[in-house]
């Protein structure tokens, strides 16, 4: 334990360098890397490995909590706690958040703990004693957010963005825009915390709203000023390297930012509205582990399907639905029961949304004419064993596809159909010649996204059941209750927790394989094709589990609803 105030600031750094070190939380190669910047930068070096992503919020406030035997902040009060004769602005610039006034005793959540002028200024001016607390610097951007709040202004704790040149240039580059550098830092810290998607800026009429898809759904979590919405969808555009005077044309790029000791790679979309440029970022989580085809929970049906076709040496595997219905992880899952030393594994994509060891990973570029069928072309050229196609969009990409099948490798491919069968007259609409499709089609599948009840505030519903008798009417499923989202602290007030996958697996049988060589219709397709369970019995059976509600199922399958199939 060190007395912090009869401590210079070297040492100080250097026991907080030593605890990181014990801990195990910072690599050798961060710290040199965290040093470079900061002796060319001028920051100083905890600072510069915390905004560089390099030491982690939880590392950084218990490493310093280690060095000053402070302790840490354990709770935050729920709105802002004023102090006499201290001004907010004060406490925003010095980075000050009170906790608590008792018995002449101040506490105090510190953004610094080696500034001790200012704790002596609250402290002279107040006439009380200051408790000093560590907290996490996200945290307490928070809670400095609030004391700023009418301001009009998002205040805190400088931290810094990727997307730069190199590490001295996001600590450089600290100085300019702080306004919107620390809202775009709180924005995308407030979404990978709740764990969203996406994050959509939309330009309004008065000013600008910040809205985020979690668990499929979009919901509201800021609204910003005028000044400030254009402010920050011009730093996004900088940060994500597109052309920052273009506002007529929508545009797409890539940014890296630290998050949490980790960096998240964000895929960057702008589009021309009449009040301005909306901005959505796509939250990309390269870093997370691949997960295995058996803890994606399927069903038995669609798992079959999937390990028989992974099984043979070539073909093509399709897999269909919409944007954001786990189809890549599903094709990422797959892969890692693919992958092993023998294997040569290749991926297409755009981008490059997981990260697979042992395969080589290829990630298009169409600003300079890289795209799928390119792409693919070169790839053949490199011996695949196993071809992963991030999505099939045009002719020449699917031919390709085909053709690789048809060659002796073994092929994956996304393509956007609602349901697995849609999938054969899509291609064949493309241009792909159906006997070739014939020859190479092992299997497709469709898969949807349903958000799974909350278990802790679930509650049967009536109503629900009635329905859920209609659609399982010709069904052999039967079930005493269902049931409906009511909402919690756990859950957020939304009665859902985390998704679950439901699919469908159509096998490519002889009588299915015939048909598509006879160019049949989707009626006929889905008549010669061996029986399956559909998107619809799947979904079914996890309300009969008290998985998800029905209204959850009629919100995602509708189309598949009305096409008849109940």
């Amino acid at each position: 334990m060190i007395d912090i105030r009869t401590m210079d600031r070297d040492r100080a750094l250097e026991a907080l360098i030593a605890i990181w070190r014990e801990q195990g939380t910072l690599a050798e190669d961060n710290l040199e890397r965290g040093r470079g910047a900061a002796s060319a930068s001028g920051e100083r070096l905890d600072r510069a490995l915390s905004k560089l992503g390099l030491v982690s919020d939880a590392a950084f406030a218990a490493g310093w909590s280690a060095v000053t035997a402070w302790p840490l902040v354990e709770a935050w009060p729920s709105e802002p706690i004023s102090v006499p004769g201290v001004p907010d602005r004060f406490l925003v610039r010095s980075g000050l958040v009170p906790l608590g006034i008792e018995d002449r005793i101040l506490r105090l959540a510190v953004a610094d703990p080696l500034d001790a002028f200012s704790l002596a200024a609250v402290s002279a001016k107040t006439g009380l004693t200051v408790a000093p607390h560590i907290a996490k610097p996200a945290e307490l951007q928070a809670a400095l957010e609030k004391i700023d709040a009418a301001s009009g202004a998002v205040a805190g704790l400088d931290e810094s963005f990727g997307g730069l040149a190199s590490d001295v240039d996001r600590l450089r580059d600290l100085a300019s825009e702080a306004p919107a550098i620390r809202a775009i830092e709180t924005m995308i810290e407030r979404a990978v915390d709740i764990g969203a998607s996406d994050i959509h800026v939309l330009p309004t009429v008065n000013g600008g709203r910040v809205r985020i898809r979690v668990d499929g759904v979009l919901r509201d979590i800021a609204s910003w000023t005028r000044d400030l919405t254009a402010t920050v969808t011009s730093r996004l555009k900088v940060m994500a390297g597109l052309d920052i005077a273009e506002a007529r044309l929508p545009q797409d790029g890539r940014l890296r930012v630290p998050h949490r000791g980790v960096e998240l790679d964000l895929r960057v979309a702008t589009i021309p509205h009449v009040h301005g440029e909306g901005v959505v970022l796509r939250v990309l989580h390269r870093a997370r582990a691949t997960p295995d085809l058996g803890s994606l929970a399927l069903s038995p049906e669609v798992l079959a399907g999937l390990e028989r076709v992974i099984a043979a040496s070539n073909g093509l595997l399709l897999v269909t639905g919409p944007t954001g219905s786990g189809k890549t992880t599903t094709l990422y899952a797959t892969l890692q029961r693919l992958a092993r030393p023998d294997r040569n594994i290749i991926t297409v994509e755009d981008p490059v949304e997981h990260t697979l060891d042992g395969a080589a990973q290829v990630q298009i570029d169409r600003r300079i004419g890289f795209d799928f069928a390119q792409a693919l072309r070169s790839v053949l050229r490199h011996d695949p064993d196993v071809v992963m196609i991030g999505e099939i969009r045009d002719g020449e990409t699917a031919a390709i596809a085909v053709r690789a099948a048809l060659t002796g490798h073994l092929v994956l491919a996304t393509v956007h159909t609602n349901s697995a069968i849609a999938a054969v007259p899509r291609l064949v609409d493309m241009g792909v010649e159906p006997w070739l499709l014939a020859s190479t089609l092992r299997g497709a599948m469709a898969q949807r996204l349903l958000r799974r009840l909350c278990p802790s505030c679930r509650v049967t519903s009536a109503a629900q059941y009635d329905q859920f008798l209609h659609l399982a009417g010709a069904r052999a499923l039967r079930c005493e209750a269902v049931f409906e989202p009511a909402g919690c602290p756990q859950c957020s007030g939304t009665g859902y927790r985390g998704r679950i996958a439901v699919g469908e697996f159509v096998a490519a049988a002889p009588a299915l394989v015939a048909a598509i060589g006879e160019r049949a219709n989707g009626q006929a397709l889905e008549e010669a094709a061996p029986p399956y369970l559909h998107l619809l019995d799947d979904a079914l059976r996890r309300v009969v589990a008290g998985e998800t509600s029905l209204s959850e199922v009629t919100r995602v399958l509708g189309d598949t609803i009305v096409e008849g199939r109940a």
